[in-house]
């Protein structure tokens, strides 16, 4: 017997900023549906989910539609009063950063009572029990405790399944998940998408699941919508979509991708693929046991000894790190793993020097990085960069790229006039694949994956020696993705950079990496060549 249909559209337009972000997009949601949309960034995915929840400027203007129903009832014409009662009691949504989503100076408890409050008739008492309820059913521990902490007490799982208590506080019959494991451990992926298919089985909601993670949408999704530039590129069960996808386009989406097995060169992007460029060479055993043999004869240019770092909240002290002890060398790039909540930002934050260890020593060509003067220190500052990882909170919304990029120019006194900064902006555009015409323009104005070569750009302009890249590809779609890493790995050839490459994607790393670093609860596990060690965690043969 086929399954009621919750959600119907036809024909949907969106036009934003005067450009078509979508056209003609029709599409349907069962009851009790998981249905899937991919598709690179700027593709069209967010803003049809907000379409849904009626959350775009001026919808009598940007919005139009043939048919647009929910829950049987026609939503046209667009009136923000058909939606206010629809948001958050029958359409709950999890918004894709979760530190952002969430009001820090609210205890989480008190941010799903504000949703139970306004969409239900509870008393005061009632309302706390359903709270405490909701943040025990997505399985937090101690639901007494993490209502009374604030967001940043929390761990970036912990923060998305406050988020998920929120959206399912008043038992919607569609919730929107808009990349709601982005930047998440594979574990943590995991939980959280076994905690959404295990409320939909308890409740029968509907699920809208917004990813750029292929591997989650093919394993939870029911169906899938494929998007580019916003028209509906292909579609169908998740079964046929990846195994027999028909569109060379979401073809390319499900192979842009570092293979398991081999090291290309280059990897192939989805454009590639599309045009049917040739695949890049694969980096030979023999070349890279040479390029390993010359490369370790060298004197490290970072040493960690014994480095220790202890927290301590609410008199209790938490030792984060544990006896670290690895060497980093010049033209390296030393990948480092582990969970949420491991250490790894931790250590990165030791080793920019932003925070002291307790114990241990860090050496920077072989000088103690705590004992150094104030000239030592602004030299290491402009000698180590960092690319963060969400590039558009890192990024001045205020300034245009070319103050970005200029301004750490001026601080270290990198050329001679501001002629010559601006000169060398436009060169650092060309180097990362942006033009000199961006220059002008304000981080808003980009993509995620043009935000990020920005946020290169600007780590490049004071001339680094070594670059610490902290989840720095982890919110962004697979062809981007793709793209990102090969321009590390030119910028790497081209300038003989030293990478620090922290990831949660074992595939990535290995992609990435001469040798990978395992931390789990503040201790270095595992070191050791990069396809020895994904050989030891998966049992896959390398080339």
């Amino acid at each position: 017997m086929p399954k009621k249909t919750l959600v119907s559209v036809k024909n949907l337009t969106i036009r934003l900023g005067g450009a078509f972000v979508v056209s003609d997009l029709s599409f349907s949601i069962a009851q009790n549906e998981m249905l899937g949309v991919v598709g690179e960034s700027g593709s069209g995915k967010s803003v049809t989910a907000l379409s849904l929840m009626g959350l775009l400027p001026n919808p009598k203007d940007t919005v139009s539609a043939s048919q647009f129903i929910f829950d049987g009832t026609s939503m046209l014409p667009f009136e923000e009063k058909r939606f206010r009662a629809l948001r958050g009691k029958k359409i709950g949504m999890i918004f894709q950063d979760s530190m952002s989503a969430l009001n820090p100076s609210m205890r989480c408890g008190k941010q799903v009572l504000e949703m139970i409050r306004m969409h239900s008739t509870l008393n005061k008492k009632e309302s706390q029990e359903r709270m405490l309820s909701l943040l025990e059913r997505v399985k937090l521990p101690d639901p007494k405790a993490i209502a009374k902490r604030y967001p940043h007490q929390l761990s970036g799982g912990q923060q998305q399944r406050v988020l998920i208590a929120i959206a399912i506080a008043c038992s919607p019959k569609l919730l929107i998940a808009d990349e709601p494991t982005t930047a998440l451990d594979p574990e943590v992926q995991q939980d959280i998408m076994q905690l959404l298919k295990s409320i939909q089985k308890q409740t029968q909601m509907s699920i809208l699941f917004i990813s750029h993670d292929l591997n989650l949408v093919q394993h939870y999704a029911d169906r899938v919508v494929v998007l580019k530039n916003g028209i509906c590129e292909e579609s169908g069960t998740a079964e046929q979509l990846f195994n027999h996808p028909k569109s060379p386009y979401t073809k390319g989406l499900i192979n842009a991708v570092p293979p398991r097995n081999k090291r290309p060169k280059r990897l192939q992007t989805v454009s590639d693929f599309i045009a049917n460029t040739a695949k890049s060479p694969n980096e030979k055993a023999a070349e890279r046991k040479k390029r390993h043999q010359l490369l370790y004869k060298q004197t490290p240019v970072l040493e960690v000894k014994d480095v220790e770092k202890v927290f301590t909240q609410n008199k209790q002290s938490h030792r984060v790190l544990k006896a670290v002890r690895f060497s980093l060398y010049a033209g390296e790039t030393l990948g480092l793993v582990g969970n949420s909540g491991s250490g790894k930002s931790t250590l990165s934050n030791c080793l920019l020097n932003l925070i002291q260890p307790d114990h241990g020593k860090i050496l920077y060509n072989g000088v103690r990085i705590d004992q150094f003067n104030a000239q030592q220190r602004k030299q290491y500052r402009k000698e180590v960069q960092l690319v963060f990882q969400d590039p558009f909170s890192s990024l001045n919304p205020k300034q245009k790229v070319q103050d970005i990029l200029t301004e750490p120019m001026e601080v270290h006194q990198i050329g001679a006039n501001n002629a010559e900064r601006i000169e060398r902006a436009k060169n650092l555009l060309n180097q990362v694949g942006l033009a000199e015409e961006h220059l002008s323009r304000y981080p808003d104005a980009f993509s995620g994956g043009q935000r990020q070569r920005i946020s290169i750009a600007r780590a490049l302009s004071v001339e680094p020696k070594l670059i610490v890249c902290d989840e720095s590809v982890s919110a962004l779609d697979r062809s981007v993705q793709a793209q990102v890493l090969n321009l590390f790995n030119q910028l790497k050839e081209n300038h003989g950079f030293t990478y620090l490459f922290i990831a949660h994607d074992m595939e990535v790393v290995r992609y990435m990496s001469d040798r990978i670093m395992i931390i789990k609860e503040g201790k270095i596990v595992q070191i050791g060549e990069a396809d020895q060690v994904y050989k030891h965690i998966h049992g896959v043969k390398t080339a």
